[in-house]
């Protein structure tokens, strides 16, 4: 995959077969507008994935969890736009114009009925419909994806993620809600304990679920190994200005420190507690290792 960030001087020479959005959880209803993208290479088009830099806010994905999981629907280019004036005053044609057909090469548009572009969002799929005998692309309208009678979207995903109710966000997602970075020194306090944990610091805009014990997996160098991982600011051991994601790997031993991961979480267990004392940390911990190991025993 081809990564183009930062710079609105891109250019595709292939044909392509393009699709819009913002692309923020890379959930189930994009993975379908992705998929049609994909279905097109038999058609000779390359596939890409438009996206505008949102900036600073609250994010279901970082830029580089965003960028991993596009990776893994295997697009041939991603195109991360920066949201600046000269992109965001352009008249919707001119964005088709300029964009769409001379820089990324369409022939093949594809997006959600709700799409919208141009200054002020006054581009729709209406205008789109109505400009490809002009420019020469063919549109295709994705229906929207849906749980029950709910549409699946960030907002639902982020409802969820908010409850903790992990399993309906990874089933919204269409894979394990993931934090994705380089480990961290701690205390080392886990070792003191005999139990010997991880840490990771996720950035500021990284959502997370409410602090508390879930049960995880976590994948270092593409192999995926079982544990729990502790989401906050450790309490007991005097705690922290910042929420973190400490993580504990069944019967793993490897020194992690520096190393680019990613944690997957799985399952709600319990509220993150202080504790009286460490030995009462470390005895709840036995049984939150213990229930981690009974859920990947079932």
């Amino acid at each position: 995959m081809k990564y183009i960030q930062g710079t609105t001087e891109f250019l595709v020479q292939e044909d392509t077969a393009v699709t819009l959005g913002k692309f923020d959880g890379v959930h189930r209803g994009h993975q379908k507008l992705i998929q049609r993208i994909q279905d097109l290479k038999k058609n000779g088009l390359n596939s890409v994935v438009f996206t505008m830099n949102p900036g600073k806010k609250t994010l279901l994905l970082t830029e580089e969890e965003q960028k991993e999981i596009l990776t893994r629907q295997g697009v041939d280019y991603v195109v991360r736009c920066p949201f600046i004036p000269q992109i965001s005053h352009m008249k919707p044609e001119e964005f088709i114009d300029q964009i769409l057909i001379r820089q990324l090469h369409a022939k093949q548009i594809v997006v959600g009925p709700d799409f919208r572009f141009g200054y002020q969002r006054q581009g729709d799929c209406r205008l789109l419909e109505q400009l490809q005998g002009r420019y020469g692309y063919r549109l295709v309208v994705e229906k929207k994806e849906y749980r029950g009678e709910r549409e699946i979207s960030s907002t639902y995903i982020k409802e969820a993620l908010c409850a903790g109710d992990i399993e309906l966000t990874n089933e919204l997602l269409g894979y394990p809600f993931p934090i994705i970075g380089e480990v961290k020194h701690g205390r080392r306090i886990g070792r003191t304990l005999g139990i010997p944990t991880m840490n990771l610091i996720p950035s500021e805009e990284k959502m997370l679920p409410p602090n508390g014990v879930y049960i995880s997996k976590t994948v270092i160098d593409e192999k995926t190994y079982p544990g729990i991982t502790n989401i906050g600011v450790k309490p007991t051991v005097g705690g922290t200005s910042f929420r973190g994601a400490e993580t504990y790997l069944f019967d793993f031993e490897q020194d992690l420190y520096g190393k680019r991961i990613e944690i997957q979480l799985c399952r709600y267990v319990r509220p993150e507690k202080k504790f009286c004392s460490l030995e009462e940390l470390k005895e709840r911990m036995k049984i939150d290792i213990s229930v981690g190991k009974g859920y990947f025993d079932e």
